[in-house]
């Protein structure tokens, strides 16, 4: 009965995210990942809800510490300003590195943060899932670019990866890039 109440108590938590019952999918990364080649900015196309993500103009930038973690600055634009949010994204075990780990908080512990397909220069397929004890998983999902707008084909052959992989794309949407500045 403990797990129901559990449940209830979560349910409005990820209300606008996606979620299904049983863990989380393992779908397949890309291989031979060059973390090298991926860091850079990389524009938001489009991506399963994310309660952390309701803006526009968003893109996330990966650098390399000093340290050998990696940077995470993530950039939206939401409320008429421009916010930002630095995070750490960790590389948990060398012989996968397109499966990485981050953070954005030193209390919260790493989420998944899956790179199932790029070619380092227009397109990235992303893929984050939290399981809360194999009764059911959130699901996210991110269409990258390193343009603010992707070709209808690129981002045809993104959907159909991750609908291949078992993700579903029912409640994903397109993020508003219009408008935006770079600097």
């Amino acid at each position: 009965m403990s797990v129901f109440y559990l449940l209830l108590l979560l349910v409005p938590l990820v209300s606008s995210q996606t979620y299904h019952w049983g863990p989380c999918p393992t779908p397949k990364v890309q291989p031979n990942f060059n973390l090298q080649q991926y860091l850079g900015r990389w524009y938001e196309i489009e991506k399963l809800p994310a309660s952390f993500e309701r803006g526009k103009c968003i893109e996330a930038n990966y650098a390399v510490r000093a340290d050998g973690t990696i940077q995470v600055l993530n950039r939206q634009f939401y409320k008429d300003k421009m916010r930002s949010i630095e995070g750490t994204a960790i590389l948990p075990d060398s012989r996968d590195p397109a499966k990485l780990g981050v953070s954005f908080s030193f209390f919260t512990p790493y989420g998944t943060y899956w790179i199932l397909s790029t070619d380092y220069t227009s397109v990235s397929v992303v893929y984050s899932c939290t399981d809360f004890l194999r009764i059911f998983h959130v699901d996210y999902a991110w269409i990258l670019s390193r343009s603010r707008f992707l070709p209808t084909d690129t981002l045809r052959y993104a959907k159909n990866l991750l609908i291949g992989e078992g993700i579903d794309l029912f409640k994903m949407k397109r993020t508003d890039q219009f408008g935006c500045k770079d600097d």
